[in-house]
This record gives C-alpha cells, structure tokens and sequence, in this order.
C-alpha cells in the first residue's frame, strides 16, 4: 500500500465531519501537532517509530471514529513490518490454564498433598 492508500481513507475529511479539530486531538492525545499531521498525510516515517507510532495511530483513530485495523494496515504496509500476533485467544488460554490445573492436581495426588 501507499500513501495513496491513506489518502483513500480521507483521515482529514472524516476528522472534519465530526467537528473535531487536529487542536483538539493533540490536547486530549497529548500527541504533537506534527504526528497528526503526519498520520493524515500518510507521511508514517515522521513518527516517532515502535509502540509509539502504534499507539499514536490507535489514539487519532479513536478520537475521528475510524477503524484503527485499517490505518495500521496501511501503517505496517507502508513502513514494511509484520503486524505483531493478536493476544493469545481466550479458548486457546483456557486450554493451557486447563493443563497446568491437570498437571497440579496428578502431582499433588502421586506427592500425596
């Protein structure tokens, strides 16, 4: 994807819509002006880089109501990283909760506790 991709998603435009100024982002988001400006243009090597141009992205979303899945697609498009794995499903931690009580409860009957 490219800037193109962010241009489609008229970040500024649906900003506007909701009568929200870049102003006000930065002071709710603690965000500077100059990242803002930088997500809306698509310019994601402006950011401060790692968790932080994550969070940045997560946070503008929010405050314009747009889905963040699709800006940080294009965000890790863009810069060329692989999105990190989604947290461990609940299902999937269950299980593993479910073994480790099974492993205690055989242990503690052959220790007999």
């Amino acid at each position: 994807m490219t800037d193109e991709a962010v241009t489609d998603l008229r970040l500024a435009e649906r900003r506007r819509k909701r009568g929200v100024s870049l102003e006000q982002i930065s002071q709710t988001t603690k965000i500077g002006m100059r990242a803002l400006r930088a997500i809306e243009a698509g310019e994601f090597q402006k950011l401060p880089g790692g968790v932080y141009s994550t969070s940045y992205i997560r946070q503008y979303a929010k405050a314009i109501g747009v889905d963040e899945s699709q800006i940080l697609a294009i965000y890790h498009s863009c810069m060329g990283i692989k999105p990190e794995p989604e947290d461990v499903s609940e299902p999937a931690a269950e299980a593993r909760r479910g073994l480790v009580s099974r492993v205690l409860r055989r242990t503690s009957t052959v220790f007999g506790f």
